[in-house]
C-alpha cells in the first residue's frame, strides 16, 4: 500500500521503483497479492510494470485556493484507501511505504486483524518543511506521534531513521529493524554498452539518479574535467554541463537499461554536499554495488555501511580528496554485491510472518 500521491505505482522515481520491487518480491515468494496505491500513474508517463492490477481510490479536484488544507485532503484519501483496502478477503498481513497523513494499516488491522508492516524512508514532516511546505506542523507532528508506534514492525532504511523513530516518535525499539534498500538483479553489459555509446577507453565517470540540487550531480562534472574523464549522466533533471567536459546524458531510462550504463561506468558517484539529509538509503550506491562499479560518495548517513568494500566514503566537498581517490579506483572492478528486494521482503517479514 503507499497512499503517497507524489509516488505513483507505476512513475519513474526512486520511490516508485523501490514500490514495484517490494511488490515483485512479495509475488515471487508466493504471496496472494493485492496493490493499493493513491495513483497508478501521473504526466510523467508509465515506467515498469506491476504483478497485478493497481487498485485506487477516486481523487476528487482540488482548487489552488485550498492548498492550505492540503493536509486535510491527504488524510481523506487515505479514508478512501482504507476503503478500497478492506474490500474482499482479510489479508494475512499488510506493508504499507508510509507516507504524511496516512493509517491505512492501522484501518485496515483495525477491520482485519492484519500485521501491519510500515516501511518508513524518511522523517517526512521534517523532509516537506525542508523541500515544501507545511501549512499545519503541529498537526502533522501529532499525526506521526500517533500512527508510527501502533505498527506491529516499522522498517527504517537507515540508523538515523532507527534513531528518530524511537526517541522522536515514540516506536517502542522491538518493533523496529532496520532494513536497506535492494535493487532489481539485472546483469549489465559493460562492453555493448560501452560500445553503443562510442566509448573506449576513456574513463567514464557516472552518476546514476534524480538530479536535485542537494545530489551534488554538478559535482560529477568537476571531477570529471580533472581526470579528463567523460561523464556519464544517467536521470532527469541534469544540470548544465560546462563547455570543455565531455558529457553523455541519457535521461531517466528503466531499471534494466540503467544496470547497462551503470556497468559501462568506471566509477560511481553520490557526491552529496554537507547540507544533505542523513536519513536516505542511496539506490545508486546499492546499483553501483550490484554491478561491480567501484563507487565514491560522501560521507553522509550510512555510506559507509552501504559502499563497504566496493569504494571509498569521503568527506563532502573536498576536491582534492576526491581526485585523490579517483585516481586510486580508476582502472579497478570490484566484487559485484547484489541486494535485492527479495533480500528486503525477506528481513522485514522474518519473525512476523510465516
Amino acid at each position: 500500500m503507499c497512499a503517497a500521491l507524489g509516488v505513483p505505482a507505476l512513475g519513474p522515481s526512486g520511490a516508485s521503483a523501490h514500490l514495484r520491487g517490494v511488490a515483485w518480491a512479495l509475488r515471487h515468494r508466493g504471496f496472494p497479492l493485492r496493490v493499493v496505491a493513491a495513483k497508478e500513474s501521473d504526466p510523467r508517463g508509465v515506467w515498469g510494470a506491476m504483478p497485478v492490477a493497481v487498485e485506487t481510490a477516486p481523487i476528487p479536484g482540488w482548487p489552488s485556493w485550498l492548498g492550505g488544507l492540503r493536509e486535510r485532503r491527504e488524510a481523506w484519501l487515505t479514508a478512501r484507501l482504507a476503503e478500497v483496502a478492506n474490500r474482499g478477503p482479510a489479508p494475512s498481513f499488510t506493508w504499507e511505504r508510509w507516507s504524511l497523513f496516512s493509517d491505512v494499516g492501522a484501518r485496515v488491522r483495525a477491520k482485519t486483524g492484519a500485521p501491519w508492516v510500515l516501511e518508513v524512508n524518511a522523517p517526512l514532516a521534517m523532509e516537506r518543511a525542508r523541500f515544501e511546505t507545511v501549512y499545519d506542523p503541529a498537526y502533522a507532528e501529532a499525526w506521526e506521534r500517533r500512527v508510527l508506534p501502533q505498527a506491529d514492525r516499522v522498517l527504517v532504511v537507515s540508523s538515523w531513521l532507527a534513531r528518530w523513530v524511537v526517541h522522536e516518535r515514540g516506536v517502542s525499539p522491538h518493533r523496529v529493524r532496520i532494513v536497506p534498500n535492494g535493487v532489481e538483479a539485472y546483469p549489465g553489459d559493460r562492453a555493448a554498452t560501452r560500445a553503443s555509446l562510442g566509448l573506449t577507453d576513456e574513463p567514464v565517470v557516472g552518476f546514476l539518479g534524480s538530479m536535485k540540487p542537494w545530489h551534488g550531480a554538478e559535482r560529477a562534472y568537476a571531477l570529471a574535467e580533472s581526470l579528463g574523464a567523460v561523464a556519464l549522466m544517467v536521470g532527469a533533471n541534469p544540470p548544465p554541463p560546462p563547455p570543455g567536459v565531455r558529457v553523455i546524458l541519457t535521461g531517466q531510462v528503466d531499471e534494466a537499461r540503467s544496470a547497462d550504463l551503470v556497468a559501462a561506468m568506471d566509477l560511481g558517484l553520490a557526491p552529496y554536499g554537507p547540507e544533505s539529509p542523513p536519513w536516505f538509503c542511496p539506490l545508486k550506491l546499492l546499483a553501483y554495488r550490484a554491478q561491480g562499479t567501484p563507487a565514491l560518495a560522501s560521507d553522509i548517513g550510512d555510506a559507509r555501511r552501504l559502499v563497504g568494500e566496493g569504494g571509498e566514503v569521503l568527506p563532502p566537498g573536498d576536491k582534492s580528496a576526491w581526485i585523490s581517490a579517483a585516481r586510486r579506483w580508476l582502472g579497478r572492478r570490484v566484487t559485484p554485491n547484489v541486494r535485492t528486494w527479495g533480500d528486503v521482503v525477506d528481513e522485514g517479514l522474518v519473525g512476523l510472518v510465516g
